[in-house]
């Protein structure tokens, strides 16, 4: 038996998944930015190692 929905919270659904979703693509952006912090950071550590060769 399926329970009614009523328009109001269909709305607040919405919402909160467009929310969810702008917060799911704010991470995966600041996780590209620390990613590629990371292997700058690591590449310059590599070069400044003694018999580091390119």
């Amino acid at each position: 038996m399926e329970m009614p929905v009523s328009t109001a919270s269909v709305g607040t659904e919405q919402m909160e998944i467009s929310r969810l979703r702008a917060e799911v693509a704010q991470l995966r952006m600041e996780r590209d930015i620390a990613k590629k912090a990371a292997a700058y950071f690591a590449q310059d550590t590599l070069q400044s190692t003694p018999g580091f060769k390119k």
